[in-house]
């Protein structure tokens, strides 16, 4: 979840049990975190817009963290020992990545923390934000040994939860069709966008200006960002060639990186560039609402990236590659979709896009659409309230922690 830009949560929140007159009031939840992700975590993020919006839903969601990171495993799970003597039949939602509770990828520290929970006798559930193994394609012997422990892992939450949170469909899940049918426990609800919805009726989009604005927010880490600015060249170029003039505005994780390759690959096409690199979510939230259309070229759409999600609260048209769309909510959102690493046929859709305006409007009303229908914080929270309301009695903690095998 790298393409998140911080929502500007930046309160340390040790771990809490949430206590106050007016936190009483209401059902309290404890969305439980590990190590931050840098220099922005966007499951942090993702936990504090939910809490917002479940604070609508009359329930309250602390967050907390088990800072191994800082304060060494030992004194971190005894910690949480304390602190978690007042959580007693509470929902405690434990977010899994394996670099959250790993430092190179064993995240056997997730099962300690389920076993000092099973004590406590949380009602416990478990978001995974990754869902399989990282790397299933490596030939390394340590990748194959660390994919393995990942994979134990997540089995064994997924088998002592009361809720398992899966953030794409489960029928995508390829694992579940190997382990004892717990469908009752297995629930799909898909991400949000890290950023303030925009107000309705607050977009500015520039329809009638001739300066058309297009957005690319978010490039991915490692060797493929490289490929990803040269297909923002290419596509912006095409745009050029068919004499629409054109604003491109480059945001968020990486595009600092790109800047040099941007800026030199359009110089001479008279292309407006501006490269910001990280700024603050709400000021994400106006740049997007401004746009006429957003490109993402960081892999497939797909409904696990957040910075096209964030372009669908914004009312885009998103122009990218196909292969991670289709069968899934997103597809009722407003792509133009091409076949990947085709950087002119993506140059072709945007142009065509940018000219046709009955079709930008057909794909920004999807888009808003979509949003309403699925990827709202505000259908989000319901999606969890659906889920976890419905469990009344916490699982037996009985067993004992021998049975967890660790």
């Amino acid at each position: 979840m790298s393409d998140f830009v911080s929502a500007g949560w930046s309160e340390e929140f040790p771990l809490m049990a949430a206590e106050g007159n007016t936190i009483a009031k209401k059902e309290t939840w404890i969305a439980l975190l590990a190590r931050r992700d840098t220099p922005t975590d966007g499951v942090q993020d993702y936990c504090a817009f939910l809490s917002r919006a479940l604070e609508t839903k009359g329930i309250h969601m602390a967050l907390a963290q088990v800072r191994w990171m800082e304060d060494g495993w030992l004194r971190g799970l005894r910690q949480l020992w304390r602190q978690s003597a007042r959580w007693q039949g509470q929902w405690v939602i434990l977010q899994y990545t394996a670099l959250a509770w790993s430092r190179h990828g064993f995240p056997f520290g997730a099962i300690a923390t389920l076993a000092i929970l099973r004590r406590r006798q949380v009602r416990f559930a478990v978001v995974f934000h990754e869902p399989s193994r990282q790397r299933e394609a490596s030939t390394r012997w340590i990748d194959r040994i660390r994919g393995a422990c990942q994979d134990w892992v997540i089995r064994t939450l997924y088998a002592r939860a009361t809720k398992a949170i899966f953030t794409i469909p489960l029928e995508r899940v390829a694992w579940l069709a190997w382990v004892p049918k717990r469908r009752d426990t297995a629930v799909f609800i898909p991400i949000g966008a890290n950023i303030p919805e925009p107000v309705s009726g607050s977009e500015a989009r520039r329809s009638s200006n001739q300066l058309r604005t297009v957005v690319v927010f978010c490039f991915t880490r490692g060797p493929n960002r490289s490929l990803e600015a040269a297909d923002v060249v290419t596509t912006i170029r095409i745009v050029r060639e068919e004499g629409i003039q054109v604003q491109l505005i480059a945001l968020g994780g990486g595009s600092a990186e790109v800047r040099d390759e941007i800026e030199c690959g359009l110089a001479g096409t008279g292309v407006e560039v501006s490269v910001l690199g990280l700024v603050p979510a709400d000021e994400v939230t106006n740049i997007l609402s401004a746009a006429d259309a957003q490109l993402f070229v960081s892999g497939y759409v797909s409904q696990r990236r957040g910075s096209v999600l964030a372009g669908i609260a914004c009312g885009l048209p998103i122009i990218g590659y196909a292969g991670g769309a289709e069968g899934t909510q997103i597809e009722e959102a407003g792509l133009f979709l091409v076949p990947f690493r085709d950087s002119k046929a993506l140059g072709t859709g945007l142009v065509k896009v940018l000219r046709t305006e009955e079709l930008a409007v057909h794909l920004r009303s999807r888009s808003r659409k979509a949003q309403s229908n699925h990827f709202s914080w505000i259908s989000i929270a319901s999606r969890y309230v659906s889920a976890l309301k419905t469990e009344i009695v916490p699982e037996s903690s009985s067993r004992s922690v021998g049975d967890l095998h660790i």
